[in-house]
């Protein structure tokens, strides 16, 4: 798709196409499981701003999402309004799962400490090999964290509103400034995308985790837990 083509979707099918690819759908994996076809996939991603009720519904449901997160009726709400799941408990994720849920890059919170105590905000993250790459202004707490070497936390999660499960994953350790000029190009190349904040974000920090954990908490019986034990409360 062109890039003036995207600038003409709909916020509609921003979201489903989004949600596709997070999920690793083609358009004829969400046509099958819709019970459509690829072509109404591509007509709604691309053109058709508002199917029927009922079809959204099932296209929801073959994206493993709700009809109110794809039509943004969520979007300016923090997760976790749910009640706790039935039979709920928690368990550790290994740290090979953990850089796994990471994924490449995303948005996650990076806590450090300021001129007025612990501050925590959200960033843009690359993940190179084992460690994780950001790009921030160079008078943020960050970068200033990053001259001194100082250890800061970083922390990504997931929250599955329909059955209140979800997991997060924390890595802290030290991060440090990029500053050979031809090192920091190279990173900021590799990066999904330059920072959502905006421009002005050239300083490019790294950090190197020292200690990598997880935990997840799982409703018995909702997605992704099977029949056996229960999961430890």
């Amino acid at each position: 798709m062109t890039s003036a083509a995207r600038h003409q979707m709909s916020d509609l099918g921003r979201r489903i196409e989004a949600r596709r690819t997070r999920l690793g759908l083609s358009r004829e994996d969400v046509a099958a499981r819709a019970g459509s076809t690829p072509g109404y996939i591509e007509l709604l991603e691309e053109q058709l701003p508002s199917p029927g009720i009922e079809f959204l519904v099932r296209l929801a449901n073959a994206l493993e999402t709700t009809v109110q997160d794809l039509t943004g009726y969520t979007a300016d709400l923090a997760p976790g309004k749910a009640h706790a799941g039935h039979h709920a408990g928690m368990v550790g994720i290994d740290e090979t799962e953990c850089w796994a849920l990471l994924d490449d890059h995303g948005v996650g919170r990076v806590a450090v400490t300021g001129s007025d105590g612990p501050e925590i905000y959200p960033v843009n993250y690359q993940v190179v090999g084992r460690e994780v790459l950001f790009m921030t202004a160079e008078d943020t707490p960050l970068a200033r964290a990053a001259v001194t070497g100082a250890a800061i936390a970083f922390e990504e999660d997931r929250v599955d509103d329909a059955f209140s499960q979800g997991w997060s994953v924390l890595l802290a350790g030290p991060v440090r400034k990029v500053s050979d000029p031809a090192t920091a190009q190279t990173l900021r190349a590799a990066a999904y995308s330059t920072p959502w904040a905006g421009e002005g974000r050239d300083t490019v920090v790294v950090l190197s985790p020292r200690r990598v954990t997880g935990r997840r908490v799982l409703v018995q019986g909702a997605p992704g837990t099977s029949s056996g034990p229960r999961p430890r409360p």
